[in-house]
């Protein structure tokens, strides 16, 4: 496949999402291959893929971005009552009370605000599979800062952590709910535990590929293992987290811990998000405008503890406007380590997913040609709502073929 050769289909309109796209392609996506897919209003009306190695239907290990699965099924089970934000961790899980966080509620820790970061001493490749072994380990564990008065990236263990009080709560594990309620209705491409039927699709994930000068930062900007960062990236651990190797983990496939376990295309994640913006084949949205505008709205902000980065985080989801601004403030998502995105932004009807395969350079809060996908992606969708409110909603067929 040549530089900046794709493959796949656009709605007539979003011609200009694929030109962008091929761009990445052709520079910093080639090698390892990626994924766009874009949902308005329902439709597919993005899915394309390029470079070398990944094809549409590729699976991909996707990492953080299972966290926005984690926050779909607690926001879920607010609405339903079944959960109550303003309510005591402890009161569904008494040994987390230990060590002084029996007043964390189940908004702050959704906020990353509870300070339990990781575990002293680190925890094992075994426990960092298995989100009840993380669990057990971080109940009694000491918070690293106390809770509530700061937020950090709760890189590893967020999933454990929340999927223990859906479990206590519930009897049920976020995986099981998120299967029953969300994938199989929705028949999406993404999974939180990946058959072993479906293994033949499955691509590995690929090491970053530093330039000289991004060799030389990482350089010069070492990650110390006892530093906040390196206890909640799990670096302080023997052997240390072994990021690349994580998805590449068959027991993590099979097990996805909610941290970061997930797998699936950018077609399944666009699709699980197109379920939230908007109605997707005929059913009502998944969040309800209220409980959509609890887990939108910014939590915790500023200087982020563990990556001193300046962030925001709302409930389990990022708001993907203080970054994105083309975005509105419902613009929910979740980045994943290679550089993948995915949100969706129910003020548009759009959702959205960008994949990766070779970890890109500082692509933590996504890789950085989202910051040009996505205002392209916006621009069209905009465009697109423009001539349906003058000629009715109406659609064009998708070009296909390679282009």
């Amino acid at each position: 496949m040549s530089d900046g050769h794709v493959h796949g289909t656009v709605e007539p309109g979003f011609e200009s999402v694929r030109e962008e796209f091929a761009t990445v392609v052709a520079s910093e996506a080639r090698d390892g291959g990626a994924q766009l897919a874009v949902h308005h209003h329902g439709r597919l009306v993005v899915d394309l893929w390029g470079g070398d190695g990944v094809h549409g239907d590729s699976l991909l290990g996707l990492y953080s971005s299972s966290k926005g699965a984690m926050a779909l099924i607690a926001a879920l089970l607010v609405q339903e009552g079944v959960l109550d934000l303003d309510r005591e961790v402890a009161s569904w899980w008494p040994e987390f009370a230990a060590e002084g966080k029996g007043r964390l509620t189940l908004r702050q820790l959704l906020a990353h605000r509870s300070g339990v970061i990781g575990a002293d001493g680190g925890l094992s490749p075994d426990e960092l599979a298995d989100d009840r072994a993380v669990a057990a380990r971080l109940a009694g564990q000491r918070p690293f800062w106390e809770p509530d008065t700061a937020h950090g990236y709760h890189a590893l263990v967020i999933g454990a952590l929340v999927g223990e009080v859906v479990l206590r709560a519930t009897g049920r594990t976020i995986q099981e709910l998120f299967e029953e309620r969300v994938r199989a209705p929705y028949a999406l491409d993404y999974y939180l535990g990946l058959p072993e039927e479906l293994e033949p699709r499955f691509r590995t994930a690929l090491p970053m590929l530093p330039t000289p000068a991004e060799q030389a930062l990482l350089a010069e900007n070492p990650i110390a293992p006892d530093s906040l960062m390196g206890i909640a990236f799990n670096f302080h651990a023997d052997p240390p987290f072994d990021i690349v190797g994580y998805a590449n983990s068959r027991t993590v496939r099979a097990r996805a811990p909610i941290s970061g376990g997930g797998v699936g295309s950018a077609r399944g994640l666009s699709r699980m998000y197109a379920a939230i913006a908007g109605e997707l084949d005929g059913r009502a949205p998944l969040l309800k405008p209220d409980t959509l505008a609890e887990v939108a709205r910014i939590h915790s902000s500023g200087q982020d503890m563990v990556t001193g980065a300046t962030n925001a985080f709302g409930l389990g989801f990022v708001p993907l406007a203080t970054r994105h601004p083309v975005l509105s403030p419902l613009a929910v998502g979740h980045s994943g380590a290679p550089g993948s995105q995915a949100f969706a932004d129910p003020a548009t009807g759009l959702a959205y997913s960008y994949t990766r395969r070779r970890f890109a350079f500082a692509a933590g809060p996504g890789a950085a040609e989202n910051d040009r996908l996505i205002p392209a992606v916006a621009a069209a969708a905009a465009a697109a709502a423009s001539r349906n409110a003058d000629l009715g909603r109406g659609g064009g067929r998708g070009r296909e073929g390679d282009v």
